[in-house]
C-alpha cells in the first residue's frame, strides 16, 4: 500500500448553528475560508480528497473544488455526520484506506495527517492522532471497515467503529493541538492562550 491508495474523506455538510453564520466560509486571520484551509491540509498529504457537503452549498463546493478536491452532495446530510461520511465514502469508491477530517478543524497540520495516513499504510485498521491523552482527527480507517462506513446513518459518525475495535487503533502521538481545536463559534478562532 502507498499514500496514492489512501482517500482523504472531507466532512463539510454541517449545518453550523452554533456559529450564526456560514461557518465553513467564514476567514481565518490570514483571509483563507475555514473548509479551504481544511482542504489544503489534507491534499498536501493525499493525491485525492473528496468533500461531502450539504444541498444548496454552491459557494462552498465551488471553493473546494478550486482546491483540487471531488465535491459530493449529500441529499442526506441534515441527518447528520454519519450520514454524510457514508455519502462520501460510496462516492470515493473502492480504496486501501480511508482519512476522515473535519472542514471546521483548520488548524490540524499536514504532519499530523502524513503521520495518520503512514499508520495506515503500516497496516494499522484503525489510527487516530493523540495530543496530550487526547483523541483527536483526523481518523484513519482501512479499507475492511468500508461496509459499516457506507452503512452508517445519523450523527454518529465512525465513532462507533472505533469504539467497537478500540483493540486495534493505533494511537499516534503528535505535539499537534490542532487535532483537538474544532470551531464551533466565532470567539474559537481566537488564539488559544498559551499553556
Amino acid at each position: 500500500m502507498s499514500a496514492a491508495d489512501i482517500v482523504g474523506i472531507l466532512l463539510a455538510a454541517g449545518s453550523a448553528s452554533r456559529f450564526g453564520s456560514d461557518k465553513l466560509l467564514h476567514p481565518l486571520p490570514h483571509g483563507q475560508p475555514i473548509a479551504v484551509q481544511a482542504a489544503r491540509h489534507l491534499k498536501a498529504e493525499l493525491a485525492r480528497v473528496v468533500a461531502a457537503v450539504r444541498p444548496g452549498a454552491a459557494q462552498l463546493a465551488e471553493r473546494l473544488a478550486g482546491e483540487g478536491v471531488e465535491v459530493i452532495e449529500c441529499p442526506s446530510a441534515e441527518d447528520g455526520m454519519g450520514a454524510s461520511l457514508a455519502c462520501a465514502v460510496r462516492a470515493a469508491g473502492e480504496s486501501q484506506g480511508y482519512i476522515i477530517a473535519l472542514a471546521d478543524m483548520p488548524f490540524v497540520r499536514p504532519s499530523t495527517i502524513a503521520a495518520v495516513r503512514d499508520a495506515l499504510i503500516a497496516g494499522a485498521a484503525l489510527a487516530a492522532p493523540y495530543f496530550r491523552a487526547r483523541r483527536g482527527h483526523p481518523v484513519g480507517i482501512a479499507a475492511r471497515f468500508r461496509p459499516q462506513l457506507e452503512a452508517l446513518a445519523g450523527d454518529a459518525g465512525a465513532r462507533a467503529i472505533l469504539a467497537a475495535h478500540e483493540a486495534q487503533l493505533v494511537k499516534v502521538p503528535v505535539g499537534d493541538p490542532g487535532v483537538v481545536r474544532d470551531i464551533d463559534r466565532p470567539s474559537d478562532l481566537a488564539p488559544p492562550l498559551a499553556v
